[in-house]
């Protein structure tokens, strides 16, 4: 199976500058949901009681929106883009504990203006 080139633009408007939308291939999005360990929730409650950033939640949304937003841009690539505009996440607990995090944006193919 031929290895599908990921797009090289990403932006969170609705214009690439320096290049021109010749065509929109409609919505992509990649989700993930993730839970918190009874450990982390554990080490999480620790520091809470030092204050400051909770560096155990931190990496744990970080995570989850990386894996979000390579899942959307497999998506992209699957449409034949090689840009993603108006680029946004989304995030909402399923249950307690669990938290669904989403990527999504419209993947289009663009090329230099001009």
């Amino acid at each position: 199976m031929p290895t599908r080139i990921q797009p090289a633009f990403v932006s969170t408007s609705n214009e690439i500058p320096g290049y021109r939308i010749i065509r929109p291939l409609g919505i992509v999005r990649g989700i993930t949901v993730r839970s918190r360990s009874v450990i982390g929730n554990l080490g999480a409650a620790l520091q809470t009681l030092v204050g400051g950033n909770i560096s155990i939640y931190t990496e744990l949304c970080e995570k989850a929106r990386e894996e979000a937003f390579e899942l959307m841009l497999q998506h992209a690539a699957e449409h034949g883009a090689n840009a993603v505009i108006a680029m946004r996440y989304d995030a909402n607990d399923v249950a307690e504990g669990v938290t669904e995090v989403l990527a999504y944006g419209t993947a289009v193919l663009v090329e230099p203006a001009g």
